[in-house]
């Protein structure tokens, strides 16, 4: 649907003025709150429908659960059955635990042993706790542009501005100083960094964690010698290492990346795609370490929600689908045809970009290559990129107008929602372009 001509979201405004009435600037989630400001009312497979009646072909897909598209009937209706079979009981075990804990033990190289979460920001969390007892170290290493949840250990130096790099820089007050001063924040794909750091903190790091692809700035793949890299100090050192697979688990293969990149880490957390888009995460790994979060163990792991009966049925279900060999190749497939279809568009326009991405998800930076750390993009053209964005959501393509977010295509999407998204770019494109020099 072109919303371009039309485009007037008065009544999506209208209700998020209500909605401020009762919620902290009208959302729940801070980073839901961007521009144009709309409220959402529907979603189906790969379209999502606004208050004031606009369809959009969906690529921001709530930052990437729904792998298999929205409201998936199957998934559904599995959790409908569920849901009049058994909800929560909060004492020993359910078998759909038992059963979801054996598919992801099957598929992914890491998952010894697996235990359930609500989010991501849980799953890291415990996974960073687990780490510093199995160590008695303190200390932590994350990388720059890396997204790891909310909590004080790892809630620092993700979209930083140009002053801020090498520094500390929390994305929260109130955070304890004594998680800022034993978070070490590196670059990424920078091995020797690595190397001088811990050497410089030798038998103080407890844990080296990384989002495998770090897709909280859009994409940038890893250096194979990185990864392997990261293996060997881990090792040597005794350090654990932690794959955050929230958002590259289960998209990017039922292995995750590790098993594309073939390193199995100590800890992998686990979310989003897992269960397409309902609320489930998961915490897998070694023995040793996991089984000192269970019962009689050193290390709190709880939560009333945790394994609800209707995440797991979500989840098996979503499993089930992605093992029928069906879907990897239709939406890998799908995202190679945007890649190359913006990369011609760019080339087309003479605009500098660089189409990046893997699998299903891809993204377009404004700016010539390489991108191999965050440092590279600070090249990236942030205000050409948020008014791409901008104005492919009035032409009814929702891609989130946040700098550097990546989109995501779904089971859902066809051919066509790709043909219709590109052509739709060319025009957006040279809109946002034409904006931008009227602008200097």
């Amino acid at each position: 649907m072109d919303n371009e001509s039309k485009f007037n979201n008065a009544k999506s405004l209208s209700l998020l003025d209500e909605a401020k009435r009762f919620l902290p600037g009208g959302v729940t989630s801070a980073n839901r709150s961007v521009v144009p400001q709309l409220v959402f009312t529907k979603s189906r497979g790969s379209r999502i429908w606004d208050a004031d009646g606009y369809e959009y072909i969906d690529y921001h897909a709530a930052f990437g659960p729904p792998i298999l598209g929205h409201n998936h009937p199957k998934v559904n209706a599995a959790v409908r059955s569920a849901i009049d079979n058994l909800d929560l009981v909060g004492a020993g075990a359910v078998e759909l635990e038992i059963e979801t804990a054996r598919k992801i033990s099957v598929h992914v190289p890491s998952a010894r042993k697996v235990l359930f979460a609500n989010s991501g920001s849980e799953a890291t969390y415990h996974a960073i706790r687990a780490a510093r007892a199995f160590t008695k170290r303190n200390k932590l290493i994350k990388f720059q542009g890396c997204y790891h949840g909310w909590h004080d250990s790892v809630a620092m130096n993700v979209i930083s501005s140009p002053e801020k790099i090498g520094k500390k820089d929390p994305l929260s007050s109130g955070m304890l100083p004594g998680a800022l001063e034993n978070t070490i924040v590196l670059d990424f794909n920078n091995l020797s960094q690595v190397e001088k750091a811990v050497k410089e903190n030798r038998g103080e790091v407890s844990a080296i964690i990384l989002e495998l692809i770090p897709h909280n700035i859009g994409c940038i793949i890893p250096k194979t010698e990185f990864v392997k890299g990261l293996r060997e100090i881990a090792d040597r050192e005794n350090i654990v290492l932690i794959f955050d697979e929230v958002i590259t688990g289960f998209r990017h293969g039922l292995g995750g990346y590790q098993g594309i990149v073939r390193v199995t880490p100590d800890l992998t957390t686990l979310g989003k795609a897992m269960a397409n888009g309902f609320p489930i995460a998961a915490l897998v790994g070694r023995e040793d370490i996991m089984d000192r979060m269970g019962p009689g163990g050193d290390v709190l792991f709880a939560g009333t929600y945790n394994g609800h009966p209707m995440c797991l049925t979500a989840c098996i279900a979503t499993i089930q689908e992605l093992e029928s060999g069906q879907v990897y190749p239709h939406i890998f497939g799908l995202g190679e045809m945007a890649r190359t279809g913006m990369t011609e568009i760019c080339k087309d326009l003479q605009v500098q970009a660089t189409v990046a991405g893997f699998g299903s998800v891809f993204v377009t930076y404004f700016m010539d290559p390489p991108v191999e750390n965050y440092d590279d993009l600070l090249r990236n053209d942030k205000e050409l990129f948020v008014e791409f964005r901008k104005q492919m959501i009035s032409r009814g393509i929702y891609m989130l107008p946040v700098n550097l977010k990546r989109n995501h295509v779904s089971a859902a999407h066809t051919r066509e929602d790709v043909e219709i998204t590109l052509e739709k770019a060319t025009e957006s494109l040279k809109a946002a372009k034409h904006r931008a020099e009227i602008s200097k």
